[in-house]
Formats: C-alpha cells, sequence, structure tokens
C-alpha cells in the first residue's frame, strides 16, 4: 500500500459524500432564490427536515416561508397589510397560460376552476361590434348566461302565449326600447320572446325526434315505426312530403320564405331565396355528399360546384407555381423537373395509350389490364377522398336548384330502405308556415345557480334553449335579450356539425345588389328587418360556426 503524501489528493470521494453534494446543491440553489426575490435569508440553526410522504397540499406552511414570485408584504408591517388584489393576481398569473393550452374543442365553461377567468375570445374583433356575423349552421342547443335574472321568459300567460302565436303567423315586427326597466312584467317582451321560439315542422311524428336525422338512429330505434313494412303507408308519406317540399320552394321562389332545409338520414341540404348570404339567384347547399351523389346530379344535368375543393387546388396551384419561380430564380437542380413536386393529372389520353407499350412487347395478353371503373376511380381519387366530409359540400346555383328539387323528390336513396329510419321520409325546417307543416316551439328552461367568483358566491342566472335552433331564431333571442339584460349576456352555441360548413362563402356575392332592393323584396317573408341585414350578408365563417357569444356594453364579441 502506497505511502500518504502530505498535502496531496487525489479526488476521490466516497459514496456518502457525493450523496451529501447533491443534497446541499438543491438547498443552496433554493436560498439563492429566496434571497433574489426578496426573502429573508435562512437562520443559521439547521431547518426542520421536510416529511418525505407529505404532499404539497398537506405539507405543513412556514410563516417564514414564501413561494417564488409572491410580492412581499409592505415595509414595516405585517404581511396581511398588503392589498388583497396583489395576492389575487400573483396567484392568476399561472392560469392563463394553462387555458391557453387547451384544445379548440375544449368547452371551457366545463372548468369549474377557471370560471373566475375571462373567457379567452381569439375570434374577436379589433373594435366592438354591434352586430355577430351570420351563423347558417342548426343549433342544437342554447345556454344563455348573465347576472339578471331571466323570470320574464317564465310561466307566459295563456293571452301573451296566444299573442305570440298571432304576432308569428303575421309577420309582426315588435320595436322594444333598448333597455327594458321591468322585463317580468313587460307584455310585449314575454310575446316577442313566444314568437322567437316558433318554428315548422313536416313530417310530424310526436313520438320520434326528428332533428337531427344524421346519427339518429340510436334515438329512434326501439319506437313504433308502422310504415316500416308498409309499402302503401311509405308511398303516403312520401307523395305528402313531395307536396309540402313544393309548396316550401315556390315560397321561396316567390321570396315569401327566405330559407328552409331537408334533413336526411345522409346529407343536409339548405336552400336560400335570392338575395341572402350575398346571392342574387336561389342556392342550395348540399353537406356532406358523396361520389354516388354527385355523380347521380350529373347524370340529371344538375350543374354544381365544390367551392372547398375548388379553393384547395387554386391553392396549391398558386403554391406550385411559386415554388417552380423560386427554382427558376436559383437556378434548376439536377436531377429533378419542375413536375416532381406535385403528382401529375391523369389525362384522357392515358385511356387509349396508356397501355400501348405492351402491345409493342408482345405482353398484352399475359398482363391483366385495369378495368374502365377502376381507371374511372384512379382519376377521382382526390374527389373521393373528401366524401362524407366538410370539404365535399357542393353548391347548385340558380334554375339548376329546380332541377335538383325533382332529383330530390325522385331519389330512391333519399329515405332508407333499412334501419330505424326506413322509410322516414326526411325531416323539413322552415321559419315559416307551408302547406303541410306543423307549428312547432322551442323548449326553454330558466335556471339559477351559485358561481364560485374569486373567493364568494355570486347568483348566475341561466336560460336553456333546446330544439332545432334555426339562423333567424338566434339573432331574434339575441335581440330580445339585449333588452331584457341591460346589454350584458353571454351564451354558449351548440351547432349540428353537418351544418356548420354551410357559412362557407360561395364567391359569388354580387357587387351591384343593393341591400335597399333585398330589404324590399324579403321584406314579406316574416322575419324582422334586421334579421334580414344579418342574412343578406356574405358568410365569413368560413366551415366554422359561432360556438360562443357574449354582449358587453351593448357590443358583441364572439369565438368560433
Amino acid at each position: 500500500m502506497a505511502a500518504a503524501v502530505p498535502g496531496y489528493s487525489p479526488g476521490f470521494k466516497k459514496p456518502p459524500a457525493t450523496l451529501r453534494l447533491k443534497r446541499k446543491r438543491p438547498r443552496s440553489s433554493e436560498s439563492a432564490a429566496l434571497q433574489h426575490c426578496g426573502a429573508a435569508p435562512r437562520a443559521p440553526s439547521a431547518p426542520a427536515r421536510r416529511n418525505p410522504f407529505s404532499s404539497l397540499d398537506n405539507a405543513p406552511r412556514q410563516p417564514g416561508r414564501r413561494q417564488q414570485g409572491q410580492p412581499s408584504p409592505p415595509a414595516g408591517g405585517p404581511a396581511s397589510a398588503a392589498p388583497f388584489w396583489q395576492f389575487l393576481e400573483s396567484a392568476g398569473e399561472d392560469k392563463p397560460a394553462r387555458s391557453a393550452g387547451l384544445s379548440e374543442g375544449t368547452d371551457v365553461l366545463a372548468l369549474p376552476e377557471d370560471l373566475h377567468l375571462p373567457i379567452p375570445t381569439p375570434d374577436v374583433p379589433p373594435s366592438p361590434r354591434h352586430e355577430f356575423p351570420a351563423d347558417w349552421s342548426i343549433k342544437t342547443r342554447l345556454l344563455f348566461m348573465s347576472s339578471q335574472p331571466f323570470t320574464w321568459a317564465e310561466h307566459l300567460k295563456a293571452q301573451e302565449e296566444a299573442q305570440g302565436f298571432a304576432q308569428h303567423c303575421r309577420a309582426a315586427e315588435m320595436n322594444l326600447p333598448q333597455s327594458v326597466e321591468e322585463p317580468k312584467l313587460s307584455t310585449e317582451l314575454r310575446c316577442a320572446f313566444q314568437q322567437s321560439l316558433v318554428y315548422w315542422l313536416h313530417p310530424s311524428l310526436p313520438w320520434l325526434q326528428l332533428f337531427p336525422r344524421i346519427g339518429a338512429d340510436r334515438k329512434i330505434a326501439g319506437k313504433a315505426c308502422p310504415w316500416a313494412q308498409d309499402e302503401a303507408l311509405q308511398q303516403a308519406l312520401m307523395s305528402d312530403w313531395s307536396v309540402s317540399f313544393t309548396s316550401l320552394y315556390n315560397l321561396l321562389k316567390a321570396k315569401l320564405c327566405p330559407y328552409f332545409y331537408v334533413c336526411t338520414y345522409q346529407f343536409t341540404v339548405l336552400f336560400r331565396a335570392a338575395g341572402l348570404a350575398g346571392s342574387d339567384v336561389i342556392t342550395a347547399v348540399i353537406s356532406p355528399t358523396t361520389r354516388g351523389l354527385r355523380e347521380a346530379m350529373r347524370n340529371e344535368g344538375i350543374e354544381f360546384s365544390l367551392p372547398l375543393v375548388e379553393e384547395s387546388r387554386s391553392r396549391k396551384q398558386k403554391s406550385s407555381e411559386g415554388n417552380l419561380e423560386t427554382e427558376v430564380a436559383h437556378g434548376p437542380k439536377v436531377g429533378r423537373s419542375p413536375e416532381d413536386g406535385e403528382e401529375a393529372a391523369p389525362s384522357d389520353d392515358d385511356d387509349d395509350d396508356g397501355f400501348s407499350w405492351l402491345e409493342e412487347m408482345g405482353v398484352q395478353d399475359k398482363v391483366k389490364k385495369p378495368d374502365a371503373i377502376s381507371i374511372k376511380l384512379r382519376k377521382e381519387k382526390h374527389e373521393v377522398q373528401v366524401d362524407h366530409r366538410p370539404e365535399s359540400v357542393a353548391v347548385v346555383k340558380g334554375t339548376n336548384t329546380f332541377t335538383l328539387l325533382n332529383f330530390l323528390i325522385n331519389c330512391k336513396s333519399l329515405v332508407a330502405v333499412a334501419g330505424p329510419q326506413a322509410g322516414l321520409p326526411p325531416t323539413l325546417l322552415s321559419p315559416v308556415a307551408f302547406r303541410g307543416g306543423t307549428m312547432q316551439t322551442l323548449k326553454a328552461r330558466s335556471m339559477n345557480a351559485k358561481a364560485r367568483v374569486r373567493l364568494a358566491y355570486e347568483d348566475i342566472f341561466s336560460l336553456e334553449i333546446i330544439g332545432p335552433v334555426l339562423p333567424h331564431s338566434l339573432h331574434s333571442l339575441s335581440v330580445l335579450l339585449q333588452c331584457a339584460q341591460r346589454g350584458a349576456f353571454s351564451a354558449v352555441l351548440y351547432t349540428h356539425e353537418p351544418t356548420a360548413v354551410f357559412n362557407t362563402d360561395l364567391g359569388n356575392a354580387s357587387t351591384a345588389l343593393k341591400k335597399e332592393t333585398v330589404s324590399e323584396d324579403l321584406l314579406k317573408c316574416g322575419l324582422h328587418s334586421k334579421t334580414l341585414d344579418q342574412l343578406s350578408q356574405v358568410p365569413t365563417l368560413g366551415k366554422s360556426s359561432l360556438r360562443f357569444l357574449e354582449m358587453k356594453d351593448y357590443a358583441y364579441a364572439w369565438k368560433c
């Protein structure tokens, strides 16, 4: 064994010494951080060891220690003498970052710990708006919330209910003041509320929920469907439905009906009168579609467009042209052609000459050629990929909508042949009366609850609307709440997702279309003049729809 040399150390440490160093490092860094934040230095005496089995929540709080970032008490006084709002601000610094990391589909109102924070609205316009954009999607549920009670919407009298129905049938406009002093005692407000809940439906089968129809097999399964095995009854239902459908289209053409929906078990069709959504002709929007449906429409001579597919195609073309210009500017690359970045579109000449090289080699009989259907599917593979998706939305304009009417009436695939919805005609939804239509009302219910705001509980009043909420009903209810709730309320909107794509801009807005002419032509359609002004605007929401709506000081903010 070598003799120890005085003053010489090889630098080796035993394991216990290394562990002691590791234990000391976090404590030294922690004390430095605390000193940097203005905390008092540790006492020279060794602190008590922390219980390793305790969590941060149940660990005993030491009065001399504070967390990093907590404001220090004012000089010369205890910690309780500091303003209380300083501690609230410091405690809430990390919460906006947490809410910002949520996904788009997360419902902010479903998080009870974040109720005291302002709900983020990234789609809010830079300046306050006194009108929100038109939303052509169908809502299944609305939840309005306000600090003012909704007692004016409860227990309508028989006379008020009858007056509301009469005002709807006569298309009477109710001009309410900007703020109603006593909403509960305002008969005009309660009648207008009943008027805004009315819609028209066909067919009317009280024991079945006829909206939504897409994905409704579970709700309809097990219910009595006497027409499922009776062909004569199915023909009678379809004949009655065809009369109602034709009546709605005639009203639309005469501008006595602004719009209506045709809801099948596979897709939904929105018919809009000329002058709405920035179009000067009748339009029909179908979503979602499939290659089979589009092929059948082409065979019937119906001209239509796929605006989202065409937009994506033009965007790719512009991108490829930009890349080509960049490559030309920087010089061509060896071994790469400009067409390598994008697959070449198959041409019609490939069908005839695509396999000529097999004949030249003499093996045309030994190699199996693809049939015409496979070749056609290969050509349309980009179009088939959008089936059942929002991008498959199809738009029919002008006189082609009448051809679409006849196509839908005679289309056998419009009605399911098997399953719970077999033999059941599509649902027709309209804001005005039509032949064979049944008057229905949305279900309204007011609730009172207490929500924790900061350290106290406050009363939160809510009004829930359930049913197929059409675009005009959403606007009418918002106008009423603006008057009754003193210009301050918020709303959570639940959208029937297949109809969200109806907010797509059709790209045919007529610049020469005058708003005054549109209002005069559609003034007898049964909607309020303010609602007509909103629905005549060009859609700006794209494939999305309104999810959250808030009014503060008579100005709107929204989130998609």
